[in-house]
């Protein structure tokens, strides 16, 4: 419906409409509690490691009381049973969401995953929820010297675009009240290539808030035209997607900033955040992560199971959220200051890899690698139908030779073994997501 009220009007009632739907956004997520939790979460930062203990099981104790008091669901379990043998499912949520909820779901706020994994869910936070995640996540980015109603350049999952709007040199939405350009990521390719740079030197952001794939490919074009940005964006905070050594590097060239990563999720995940010397912190008061081997038990790198804090709408615990990272097992002191455990890498989807049949698993970190001295290539993506075959869809410039696609195909046979056959094809564009994202590996037989 708002959609296609917006296809409808002129462009500046268009940008009108944005701008007071945001301000009534912004004034629900920083109402309530939003100022007395930003202030908690500073003040716990600097308190010893016996005070981190006992906010983390009061908070535990807390979430917990009111789950089996309020989830109908969950009150046919003993939570202390379920924690140790259970885990919850997407299926669980998609098909007993009504049971689960702990308030009707006009009284709270939706939020709706993207379907990366096959299956778009909803979730329904307490408005409370909602202003503690935004304390949360404002207190990280102020750290970083971000705040609400710097100049920002947004690419989000938003489709409010036209082709037809592209090609009148349109390809984002104004909020001119935060001073917040929102980017549609359905339209980024070579072709409309010159529409965003336009705009976005325009703009001039101080700061990028989004899909790092998305910013990335725009930096990737320019920096194949030799191009930089005429203006210094400060912090780029890449959100949704898991961040790849090159998006640091071609990002940081092209626009001279540096990325601060962040994890989260749409269905309310507790937060990893990326600390001022550029280390990952899990965040121990917005909830519990488990990291499971293939097996099912607990080891130092593999899928994340989390409980978090802030969902007392729909509560998760030993969630599934489809995503793993490797721990930090060194025990180092981080030279942040901050006690907060230590990751050391955020992998992504638990389903981004390849299957080979002599090299097992092959993940998205290893084929992201496999453009490494490979000249010409903007973005590709692999395909996996079958075992014995991948198909590689590449978006690339006339410098991606016959020798660079000898050397890329053989940098992929590297790390998928000599019993897959790999299928190149140049593409112009490669699709994205329903929800806007790009994915690198696209596996269809698991």
């Amino acid at each position: 419906m708002k959609k296609r009220f917006l296809s409808l009007t002129p462009y500046f009632i268009q940008n009108s409409f944005i701008s007071i739907f945001n301000y009534y956004q912004y004034k629900i997520r920083h109402g309530g509690k939003y100022h007395e939790y930003k202030s908690y979460y500073a003040w716990v930062e600097s308190i010893s490691g016996s005070q981190l203990s006992h906010e983390i099981e009061l908070k535990k104790a807390s979430f917990f009381k009111y789950v089996s008091h309020n989830s109908p669901w969950y009150k046919d379990y003993d939570l202390q049973r379920f924690y140790s043998v259970r885990m919850l499912e997407k299926i669980d949520i998609i098909n007993n969401l009504n049971s689960m909820l702990t308030l009707k779901e006009k009284e709270g706020v939706v939020s709706l995953t993207g379907g990366t994994t096959g299956a778009s869910m909803k979730v329904i936070y307490t408005k409370e929820d909602m202003q503690e995640r935004f304390a949360i996540i404002d207190h990280f980015r102020a750290k970083h010297g971000y705040e609400l109603g710097k100049k920002t350049a947004w690419f989000s999952g938003k489709n409010l675009i036209s082709q037809k709007d592209i090609k009148k040199g349109i390809c984002s939405h104004y909020d001119f009240i935060n001073k917040i350009r929102f980017y549609s990521t359905f339209h980024i390719n070579h072709s409309n290539f010159d529409v965003y740079w336009k705009s976005l030197n325009e703009f001039q952001p101080e700061f990028l808030v989004g899909f790092p794939s998305s910013v990335y490919e725009i930096c990737e074009i320019a920096d194949s035209k030799g191009l930089k940005s005429n203006y210094k964006v400060k912090v780029f905070f890449p959100t949704a997607e898991t961040v790849l050594p090159k998006h640091r590097e071609v990002i940081g060239r092209v626009l001279g900033c540096k990325l601060v990563d962040q994890y989260a999720s749409s269905e309310g995940a507790p937060f990893i955040l990326e600390c001022t010397k550029g280390n990952l912190h899990i965040h121990p008061l917005t909830g519990i992560f488990e990291v499971i081997d293939e097996y099912m038990q607990p080891a130092e790198e593999g899928e994340l199971l989390v409980t978090s804090f802030t969902t007392h709408g729909t509560p998760l615990i030993r969630y599934r959220v489809g995503d793993r990272i490797k721990l930090d097992t060194l025990n180092k002191q981080c030279d942040c200051g901050s006690s907060f455990p230590l990751v050391d890498k955020i992998e992504g989807r638990s389903t981004d890899y390849i299957l080979s049949p002599t090299h097992g698993k092959v993940n998205l970190g290893n084929i992201s690698n496999s453009t490494k001295d490979v000249i010409g290539i903007i973005q590709f993506q692999v395909i996996q139908q079958e075992l014995n075959h991948v198909k590689v869809l590449v978006v690339a410039t006339n410098k991606f030779s016959l020798a660079e696609k000898n050397k890329f195909k053989t940098s992929l046979a590297e790390r998928f073994g000599d019993q897959i056959a790999i299928e190149l094809k140049i593409v112009n564009e490669i699709t994205k997501e329903k929800s806007g994202k790009f994915r690198l590996v696209k596996n269809l037989i698991i």
